[in-house]
């Protein structure tokens, strides 16, 4: 019987620890990435700048995360993955420690460019590497595990980079998160398995995966599908500031249960998907469209929001799920596949906010964002319906073809 693809590697440590060590880049990236939009204010008076253009440094990032995903992936497909991931980290880290030096604002723009370019890959690449340890019957599991590192980053990093910036200044969150960057390089070196890289890996084969229907439809279910969450998360703070009527205290104990509920969603959803991937995909796309709906309805309470915000954080286990079936529906270019995920995700980063936006200047109000999160919700599990209709059909296609060309034996018939 020959080997699966996602036979577990031998390492001479327990594939948590490896994980863990994977989950620490993780939650640096997930800071980052993050904890700059809280930074904001900080950044923008310092660099005297207002608010609307201080903005334009995320869009900067996620830029970085859309462009540096792909041409990484493919450049560098012939570099051990453990080698590749210490690369990455460590140009991460460089280029976060130098924002926290930034002299201008057209220098944060181009260092938190830079800072956006390693992250897809990484992700990506520790995706491959996570499944690598662990039995098919485990991957979700393992990818999900790697996956926590991003979502305690909204419990614990955002909170306490927003809390050092406003306390001593936003550079020392930069600061801290190149910090939490080299220890991930000193982890990974020391923890992550010395595999080579993939047989036959090459830039070509890796733009291969872009030929196969079946990575567009899981990117473009990634990128309208999540946009929902983003959607609603980007004008939450305004949300429970106006219609639900809290304190300004109050709003990041509100936005960390976003996170607990995020994290929450990373554990127990993976089990699913290891029994039934899509299925799963389908109920969380299902999932986040009532949560959002019930956001338009709940707004007016501390409690009714707090619950539905969890909710929707649940929700964002579908990341861990997608990045799964890109590998499935790669062949032989996972890589590419599974770094292109986070370019789909920043997209939705970027539709959701764009989306919700529109609706709220229109005048539908604060919650409408709700309704813009489920209708993106149930745009994506339009798109995975079709998705799993084409795989059907193409079995069905092949077993026809096959039973044609091989009739059975007469004994069978």
């Amino acid at each position: 019987m020959p080997k699966s693809k996602y036979q577990p590697k031998a390492t001479p440590h327990s594939a948590g620890l490896v994980l863990f060590a994977l989950a620490m880049g993780a939650f640096a990236i997930g800071t980052t990435e993050f904890a700059t939009m809280s930074l904001l204010p900080y950044f923008a008076r310092d660099l005297h700048i207002d608010a609307p253009t201080a903005g334009h440094v995320i869009s900067a990032y996620a830029l970085g995360v859309v462009v540096g995903a792909p041409i990484l992936t493919v450049l560098t497909a012939r570099v051990a993955r453990r080698t590749l991931l210490l690369w990455l980290m460590a140009i991460f880290a460089l280029f976060n420690g130098l924002s926290a030096f930034a002299p201008t604002y057209e220098w944060m723009l181009v260092l938190r460019f830079l800072s956006g370019l390693p992250h897809g890959a990484y992700f990506g690449i520790a995706s491959l590497v996570a499944v690598s340890l662990v039995p098919l019957n485990k991957r979700n599991q393992a990818v999900g595990r790697m996956f926590l590192g991003l979502t305690v980053a909204t419990i614990i990093g955002v909170p306490f980079a927003n809390w050092l910036g406003h306390a001593v200044g936003w550079r020392w969150g930069f600061g801290l998160v190149a910090l939490i960057g080299l220890l991930t390089v000193a982890l990974i070196a020391r923890l992550a398995p010395n595999t080579s890289a993939a047989p036959g890996a090459s830039p070509l084969r890796e733009l291969g995966a872009l030929k196969h229907e079946q990575v567009w439809l899981t990117l473009a279910i990634g990128a309208i599908g999540f946009g929902g969450l983003f959607a609603v998360y980007t004008y939450l703070a305004d949300t429970l500031i106006l219609v639900t009527q809290v304190s300004p205290v109050a709003v990041p104990f509100v936005l960390a249960i976003f996170g607990i509920g995020m994290t929450f969603g990373n554990i127990v959803v993976p089990w699913f998907a290891d029994r039934a991937l899509m299925p799963t995909a389908a109920g969380l796309l299902l999932w986040s469209a009532l949560a959002s709906a019930l956001f338009t309805v709940s707004a007016q309470s501390i409690w009714g929001i707090s619950i539905t915000v969890f909710l929707i954080g649940m929700g964002g286990a579908l990341g861990t799920v997608l990045q799964t079936r890109l590998m499935d529906v790669a062949k032989n270019a996972q890589s590419l596949a599974a770094a292109l995920n986070h370019s789909a995700f920043n997209l939705a980063n970027a539709l959701g906010p764009l989306l919700g936006g529109m609706a709220i200047a229109r005048g539908y109000g604060w919650t409408s964002t709700g309704w813009v999160g489920a209708l993106l919700a149930l745009g994506g599990l339009g798109l995975l319906l079709i998705s799993v209709w084409l795989d059907r059909t193409r079995r069905t296609t092949v077993r026809a073809y096959q039973t044609n060309v091989f009739p059975p034996p007469a004994s069978e018939r």
